[in-house]
């Protein structure tokens, strides 16, 4: 029977805001190996429903921040 990996789910939550000041809470599922990274993880990466401050579009690239995980529905 095969070993089970060391591999455990990380949720990224967004902080960037919304058009009313919101935080947009848009996330990003990643597997992360906490034998070899053992900090929390951050990334620059593309949130949909942030406002871009220079622009006022929406989309613009935001930092994603590692959170606990939600809790498991049944």
């Amino acid at each position: 029977m095969a070993k089970k990996g060391s591999v455990i789910k990380v949720r990224l939550v967004s902080s960037g805001k919304s058009a009313k000041g919101n935080p947009t809470g848009f996330t990003y599922y990643i597997q992360k190996n906490p034998k070899n990274i053992t900090e929390k993880m951050s990334f620059r990466k593309y949130d949909p429903r942030a406002i871009n401050p220079v622009t006022g579009n929406r989309g613009c690239h935001v930092l994603f921040e590692e959170k606990k995980m939600p809790p498991h529905k049944k």
